[in-house]
């Protein structure tokens, strides 16, 4: 997929040319597993692979949406009728970003759209904050609405959680929103504020690979709802506003006064994941200033094994991936994302990084598994304008 194309289909479908290409990327979360939705820290960066958006104002109050991924069909909409609810599948998503602007009082009074991705859906790799986040970015271009890139994402994060409705933390917008090139994302999801951490895996002889394991992943199902539901349950059971607020020194303690407290103590895993999850996030980010980015690798294996056991969010198939590749070798990997399937993150040597991927897609051939998706990847930019 190129940004040419995406103009020359964007004529083809709406039969005029767009006034520009936005684009925003997907990520890759290198530690900090439902931090996000409990105030917490989290240390994303951008993938390489882009969502596109071709876009054009329009003055008729009409929104209507093409996608590549759909191509049989446009789909419409009168701005005025655009409520929770009012879109379905792909589209809900663009359209949920159009309201969302429209709630906050930004004079958006249509637009003309086309949509391309490369961001692998259902892996894990946040394909609906890179679609959202480009929508934004294309509405703002084309409306000149001098939005900050938090505030866009922001308004982002409220299409998914209350247009989608999904109860994402900020962290997949933000990411793609605000990543810089050859860097991670030191976010605190509380206060939005930011530290951009150089990480040039190469460099180091390193190499990070992305195992998609082709299992679908779904964070609208109700899983992910129960376990953030789970968090403000034992967050209130603690009298703290969020689990961020118990510091890693008193986890022990906290863990003791949920297991006397009546209907709480089933509730102590996901405190348990959510504040020594904190701690790795602090401790990736203190190596990677140190320039240690060799021992980063364990912290990210014992944050799968804490999402496997604790918050038990994980699948088989992201276990495979996690034990075949340390066990040939990997520094370190954890999967990434929501869970419930989608994708991992190793991290190897540069001369071990062959090794690593023929002992994975092997695992998955002797366990009967679809074969994975396996690429390396490096930081890179957040949402911009491309043409």
């Amino acid at each position: 997929m190129s940004t040419g194309r995406a103009a020359r289909v964007f004529r083809a479908v709406h039969g005029t040319a767009c006034e520009g290409v936005w684009a925003a990327p997907g990520r890759v979360n290198l530690i900090g597993e439902y931090t996000d939705v409990n105030d917490g820290f989290v240390m994303p960066f951008a993938l390489p692979h882009l969502t596109r958006v071709a876009a054009r104002a329009r003055t008729d109050g009409r929104l209507r949406l093409h996608s590549a991924a759909a191509p049989g069909a446009v789909v419409e909409a009168a701005a005025a009728e655009l409520v929770p609810g009012a879109a379905a599948g792909w589209a809900a998503y663009p359209a949920g970003v159009f309201w969302a602007l429209r709630e906050a009082g930004h004079a958006v009074t249509g637009a003309d759209l086309h949509i391309e991705s490369e961001v692998p859906a259902g892996a894990g790799l946040s394909s609906s904050a890179a679609l959202e986040v480009a929508t934004a970015l294309a509405l703002d271009g084309l409306y000149g609405l001098g939005l900050a890139r938090p505030e866009l994402a922001r308004l982002a994060q409220r299409a998914e959680n209350a247009f989608v409705g999904v109860p994402c933390g900020a962290m997949d917008q933000i990411a793609s929103a605000c990543c810089a090139d050859g860097h991670v994302l030191r976010l605190d999801t509380r206060d939005l504020s930011r530290r951009q951490i150089p990480l040039d895996p190469a460099a180091h002889g390193l190499r990070l690979l992305v195992v998609d394991t082709r299992v679908g992943h779904q964070v609208g199902d109700g899983a992910y709802a129960r376990r953030r539901a789970g968090c403000e349950s034992a967050a209130r059971a603690l009298g703290v506003r969020a689990l961020r607020d118990v510091p890693y020194a008193q986890l022990p303690a906290a863990l003791e006064e949920l297991a006397g407290i009546p209907g709480a103590g089933e509730l102590g895993v996901l405190v348990r994941h959510v504040v020594a999850e904190n701690r790795r996030v602090e401790d990736v980010a203190a190596l990677l200033d140190a320039g240690d980015a060799r021992a980063v690798g364990p912290l990210l294996t014992a944050g799968h094994a804490s999402l496997r056991d604790d918050f038990a969010v994980s699948c088989p198939e992201l276990d495979l991936a996690v034990a075949a590749a340390t066990g040939a070798g990997a520094l370190g990997a954890r999967m990434t994302g929501a869970g419930f399937g989608g994708s991992a993150v190793v991290l190897a040597e540069e001369a071990a990084a062959g090794a690593v991927e023929k002992a994975v897609t092997g695992a998955f051939a002797a366990a009967g598994h679809r074969a994975p998706h396996v690429f390396a990847v490096a930081p890179g930019a957040g949402a911009r304008r491309v043409a």
